[in-house]
């Protein structure tokens, strides 16, 4: 499984889900002619032009430390309903217990679970059904950190938030030591910080990763994938938008000031990128992309000249295979035909 190195830090990427949610909303008043160049740049498999759905991934961190096992988010899960699935368009299942056995690795093993929110998509996997269906804590060892006013927020949904924090997420880690609440600023193990920003929800936080003199920033929802790096361009799903657009200019002016390293949950083009002081991208990690398959050639078809329930034999000019077809329908000289 690929990684970024970081100092004697390793990084990886794991499989949380993937989905489809409404371009609109992920790019919140920014025309569609503007956000839907920028997300299918150099792609064509990424956006349901029928529905202006857009793909997004749904990718857990796992920092691996000399002394600690840090997950950052849990994904999906894999409670959701067939109604749930078919609302966010789910397209790949949550699979964080395949990724951990072929990385060697027990769900037991991880120290730290870093919920920067609680919005279902990040919190989903806190809980898991297991093999006979019953909850369990996806991750029994680990201290499960989330900012206090998040939690309470959590705990205490609106008409609003009600929509995204869903008490099945947090059945097994309310009233447990698992919990540790924390307010602002705080240092999880030796080189993990959380600092507390708001924006995206009130109780959002952000992850500062720093080892050997190298720093990467996961900014989370504030900065979900590399195309919303224009502070401008924040989600329908933000709360607090004016705050999320003065915080991103906060945190990606240090990101260039400290040549950190910005990581995506969301992004499905890459995992990581820098940019510089222009708001140009300069460096990107991303998985290796399968190469596209070239668009096929329209052949040059002889006329045949046949009628209804005629069956004759067609031989492709390029590949020299010969298909045995029949006529469906006969209108003059166009013939509607059906492989056999």
């Amino acid at each position: 499984m690929k990684s970024l190195t970081l100092g004697d830090f390793e990084i990886f990427w794991l499989n949380g889900g993937i989905f489809e949610l409404d371009g609109g909303t992920m790019f919140g008043v920014v025309p569609k002619s503007l956000w839907l160049k920028k997300y299918t740049e150099g792609t064509d498999k990424n956006v349901s032009f029928d529905k202006d759905y857009i793909k997004l991934l749904n990718a857990p961190l796992l920092i691996k430390t000399p002394n600690n096992l840090i997950l950052i988010e849990t994904g999906l899960g894999n409670k959701l309903n067939g109604k749930q699935k078919d609302i966010f368009r789910v397209k790949k299942e949550w699979d964080l217990p395949g990724d951990f056995k072929k990385m060697g690795l027990k769900r037991k093993d991880v120290n730290f679970v870093i919920l920067t929110h609680c919005d279902f998509d990040h919190a989903g996997g806190i809980v898991m059904h297991n093999s006979d269906g019953d909850p369990e804590l996806t991750f029994p060892n680990a201290k499960h950190i989330v900012q206090e006013a998040e939690w309470q927020d959590a705990m205490n949904p609106n008409i609003r938030s009600a929509n995204t924090y869903w008490p099945e997420n947090f059945s097994e880690l309310r009233d447990t030591d698992n919990l540790q609440l924390v307010n602002g600023n705080f240092q999880v193990c030796e080189g993990i910080e959380v600092q507390q920003t708001g924006g995206h929800t009130n109780g959002h936080q952000i992850v500062r990763i720093e080892s050997q003199g190298q720093v990467a920033y996961h900014l989370a929802d504030l900065l979900p994938t590399h195309v919303h790096y224009n502070p401008l361009w924040v989600m329908a799903y933000d709360n607090y938008p004016m705050d999320a657009i003065s915080l991103k200019q906060k945190y990606e002016a240090l990101a260039v000031q400290e040549d950190a390293w910005l990581t995506y949950y969301h992004d499905p083009f890459m995992f990581a990128s820098k940019f510089n002081s222009d708001g140009k991208l300069v460096k990107k990690f991303a998985a290796a992309v399968p190469e596209k398959s070239k668009p096929k050639k329209d052949l040059r078809v002889q006329e045949i000249n046949v009628r209804k329930d005629y069956r004759v034999a067609i031989g492709c000019p390029k590949c020299a295979q010969v298909r045995d077809v029949s006529v469906e329908k006969y209108l003059g000289h166009k013939h509607f035909l059906t492989l056999n």
